[in-house]
């Protein structure tokens, strides 16, 4: 599997379970989904690190990002 598209559904994932984690705490209840959410992520992001020659630099995931949503719509 593409390195560049684990990356970018691990971002994905930490960014959709803000609102579920948010949500728990406020309603003052587990945050069993968001904690997966964040598990799931971090995992798919620690993968695409570490199956990457030479890994990522933090000003390089923005081009990944747009890289693999452009791959992804045309």
């Amino acid at each position: 599997m593409d390195t560049d598209l684990v990356l970018t559904v691990g971002l994905v994932l930490l960014a959709l379970s803000l609102p579920s984690l948010l949500s728990a705490w406020v309603e003052q209840r587990v945050p069993r989904v968001g904690s997966v959410m964040v598990i799931g992520g971090i995992g798919m992001i620690v993968t695409a690190l570490m199956y990457r020659p030479g890994g990522y630099a933090f000003s390089d995931v923005p081009d990944v990002v747009l890289g693999v949503i452009a791959r992804l719509l045309g």
